[in-house]
């Protein structure tokens, strides 16, 4: 008899649990909503080369605006971008503003209480952009004590920086040659960010005398689109999508256009050191 009531009690224990799931979904109508529209509304920064950047036409392009567009294609929907900074993407996917942000997301421990990103759209790891006459007196992250490091506020890559003592200088959306080249006439040190990202901009403006600090690589990564967590019917229809579209070799496509290399699959680069935000 006590063996038949413990094996009633782990059963309803289950039917509770799946039925809270089942709640759930049953009440997240984010993919709907966007079927009705039949149109993707994504948040991105048209400041981010090569992830969403302005050509030289003004057509806003680049490696998640593309890929965005590939999996609106794939839906069979139409696709709308607006443009924030960071903080700006964050706020309109939390509101609603937009069904999910498009900007070489990753996911901190912090922002993941609140958002989730997709499937892995690109792999990598992080790196430091320093001048490139003396390495803005940098060779390990602990030589960031001091140093005045550039990015938007709130970004793990500034967290990072402020962590190992670097005094940060925050711009809001502002372009890669910015950037560069307050680091190239010292009004700032040392840029943290993705390692194909700067890879990038480096050689989009060979002129301005800066360098990705050679051999001192960290946080090897995926990023992904940022969805509101609670959108999981929106979210698995997009990762439905990029599944086809990583089959069919478009991902692999559209990363070869703007990295020369697939960022679609994990980096054959050993990268071992792993390096909290928090």
């Amino acid at each position: 008899m006590k063996k038949w009531l413990v094996g009633l009690t782990f059963v309803m224990a289950g039917l509770i649990l799946a039925a809270c799931g089942t709640k759930q979904t049953e009440g997240d109508n984010s993919w709907k909503k966007v079927e009705e529209k039949q149109e993707l509304t994504v948040a991105t920064s048209g400041t981010l080369f090569p992830s969403s950047y302005y050509n030289d036409e003004n057509k806003l392009v680049g490696y998640d605006v593309d890929v965005a567009k590939a999996v609106a294609k794939q839906l069979d929907l139409k696709i709308k971008f607006k443009e924030y900074n960071v903080d700006g993407q964050v706020t309109a996917v939390n509101r609603g503003e937009a069904d999910f942000a498009a900007n070489d997301f990753g996911m901190s421990k912090e922002r993941s209480k609140k958002f989730a990103l997709s499937s892995p759209i690109k792999h990598s790891f992080d790196s430091m952009i320093v001048r490139k006459s003396d390495n803005s007196g940098i060779h390990s992250l602990e030589d960031l004590k001091g140093k005045k490091a550039a990015g938007e506020p709130n970004t793990s890559y500034m967290k990072i920086a402020e962590k190992y003592g670097a005094k940060a200088v925050t711009y809001d959306n502002a372009t890669n040659d910015q950037y560069l080249t307050d680091v190239a006439n010292g009004r700032t040190d040392v840029i943290l960010n993705d390692y194909y990202l700067q890879k990038m901009s480096v050689a989009a403006l060979p002129d301005i005398p800066v360098k990705i600090l050679e051999d001192v690589y960290f946080n090897a990564n995926f990023t992904g689109f940022l969805f509101d967590k609670d959108n999981q019917t929106l979210k698995a229809k997009i990762n439905e999508a990029l599944a086809t579209l990583k089959k069919d070799g478009t991902l692999e496509k559209i990363s070869k256009q703007y990295f020369g290399t697939d960022v679609s699959v994990k980096p054959e680069q050993e990268v071992s050191e792993k390096v909290s935000a928090e």
